[in-house]
């Protein structure tokens, strides 16, 4: 996208012979703006041609490129709509994808993936067991280096499905990956309760080392241990007690993709039931860990009647149990798919709502959680439905932007996009995005924080055409060229439109004038 162009100088307009003072008094007036509710919202398809993708997110800073995991072992790019040819990353040859729950099946990137890039991936290796590794890209940034392979973590797996595979970093900097119990159904082995296995389990990772630095020899607590390399943070909480020093918290089936609130920091865990009830969990940001969400004694708020754990149908009520914030039955869906709550800038009415769908199904919900109730509960299948022939089949995975804009991983190979119905304005650069959506994203200036982009207005106060908080000759010629062009849209321009009105016209030069000898300006700067 680019910029408005400077308009050209109009013909047959006049100018008087002096000019004005800027004034801050006329300054657009800064705030937030109040938004109307309820908007009904879309989707529209962003991408089709991929082969069974699983997850989609975004580097770090990174608002023109979207990437999505294959199952087989890609990792693709759609860079400003457009879905590349050549892979960001190919490691097919080393993953297992012949089950339906295996492939490769997350990605993150590193916090600092801009200056050390470095991302993650989990994936099932050639035997069927579950590996965490980090690369980095090379000096083209639409290609990784699959050379720079490292194992991060090696769990070996005894059945061939629940595997999770989800991975993120949390606010405090740390690595947090899902596992599922390892199966078969029921965890017969209760490997989901058993803190000495790191199956059935949220895990949180030191991938930094001690330094907070990525890639240097402290990343590695283990260096006799070639299937770890990562250290473990000190407050986690089984570090100098019974249980695995990794387990954040326990008791889970099949974790099928969790997330991070990307405003408040809160981790919501969509977890896939055995033949009853699905759950979304859910760990408060600055939460000390240790959460036991229950299973195999417990199938979102309902007792299995399997042993080997406790069970209570009032959580916790001294059972030391975490019930889930949500549950549907089997009547509804059959395996949730985890998603995102929306922080994005183009729908703001709709901040703070979780959605979520079910893969078999393809049903998709939406509610909000403030920490203890939930509220706003929806179903948004219909709504959400695209236009003509289109449909949504089988979403394996939402996505999230740069922008917190919420996608939705058709696993028939499309990536759809929630979208307002309507699109819901200001554009005053007219570019298509959302005016607070251009600010986020760097786009656009917004010196004074009014949410409105410093092209379509002044930034500091009218008439101060150079921004040097003074008025004098050295704004006059800025000031003629801008009134002759007659547009006060044009860069550079917004300040001569002394009464906002957004438009150059005899006022504006009255104005001008009286800013210019003093006359009337009752702000304190730009004279």
């Amino acid at each position: 996208m680019s910029k408005q162009k400077v308009i050209g100088r109009g013909e047959g307009r006049s100018l008087p012979a002096c000019a004005a003072l800027c004034a801050i008094a006329a300054v657009l007036v800064s705030g937030v703006r109040a938004e109307a509710g309820g908007t009904p919202l879309t989707t529209v398809r962003i991408a089709s041609g991929m082969s069974q993708p699983l997850y989609m997110t975004h580097a770090p800073g990174d608002f023109s490129r979207l990437f999505v995991v294959e199952k087989a072992g890609r990792i693709r790019i759609i860079e400003n709509g457009v879905l590349l040819a050549t892979p960001f990353l190919d490691i097919d040859p080393i993953v297992n994808s012949t089950t339906l729950e295996f492939g490769l099946l997350g990605l993150c990137f590193h916090p600092d993936y801009q200056t050390n890039g470095y991302f993650f991936v989990n994936y099932i290796e050639l035997t069927g067991d579950s590996v965490i590794a980090r690369f980095r890209v090379t000096a083209d940034p639409n290609v990784a280096d699959p050379a720079s392979r490292e194992t991060v973590l090696y769990i070996d797996q005894p059945n061939s499905n629940h595997r999770g595979g989800w991975l993120d970093f949390g606010f405090d900097g740390y690595m947090y990956c899902t596992f599922g119990d390892g199966g078969p159904q029921n965890d017969t082995n209760n490997r989901a309760q058993n803190i000495n296995l790191l199956q059935g389990k949220l895990l949180r990772l030191d991938v930094d080392g001690p330094d907070n630095i990525m890639g240097s020899a402290d990343d590695d607590g283990f260096p006799a241990d070639p299937n770890k390399l990562y250290a473990i943070p000190p407050t986690n909480p089984f570090v100098g007690v019974a249980g695995e020093d990794e387990i954040f918290a326990y008791g889970l089936r099949n974790p099928w993709r969790a997330s991070f609130d990307r405003q408040l920091g809160h981790l919501y865990i969509g977890d896939v039931g055995q033949n009853a009830w699905e759950e979304v969990d859910y760990i408060p940001v600055g939460s000390a860990g240790g959460q036991n969400f229950g299973w195999r004694c417990m199938e979102a708020n309902h007792c299995t009647g399997l042993t080997g754990c406790t069970c209570s149908l009032n959580c916790p009520s001294g059972s030391g149990l975490t019930c889930p914030i949500h549950e549907y039955s089997h009547s509804f869906g059959l395996s949730i798919t985890g998603g995102y709550v929306y922080r994005g800038c183009a729908i703001p009415d709709l901040k703070g709502t979780y959605f979520y769908a079910d893969y078999q199904t393809s049903r998709i919900w939406s509610f909000k959680y403030n920490g203890s109730v939930v509220s706003a509960f929806e179903e948004r299948t219909a709504e959400l439905d695209p236009a003509g022939a289109l449909q949504i089949n089988n979403p394996a995975s939402f996505g999230e932007d740069a922008y917190g804009e919420i996608y939705i991983v058709d696993l028939g190979g499309e990536l759809f996009k929630i979208v307002p119905l309507n699109f819901i304005g200001p554009d005053c650069n007219a570019n298509g995005l959302r005016d607070t959506c251009d600010i986020f994203s760097g786009y656009s200036a917004d010196v004074n924080g009014d949410e409105t982009p410093d092209e379509c207005q002044c930034p500091w106060c009218q008439g101060d055409m150079n921004h040097d908080n003074l008025t004098d000759a050295r704004d006059i010629d800025a000031f003629i060229t801008c009134y002759l062009g007659g547009s006060a849209g044009a860069p550079g321009c917004p300040c001569a439109d002394m009464n906002v009105d957004l438009a150059l016209t005899e006022p504006d030069i009255s104005a001008f004038v009286d800013k210019l000898l003093g006359i009337g300006d009752p702000s304190p700067i730009c004279p």
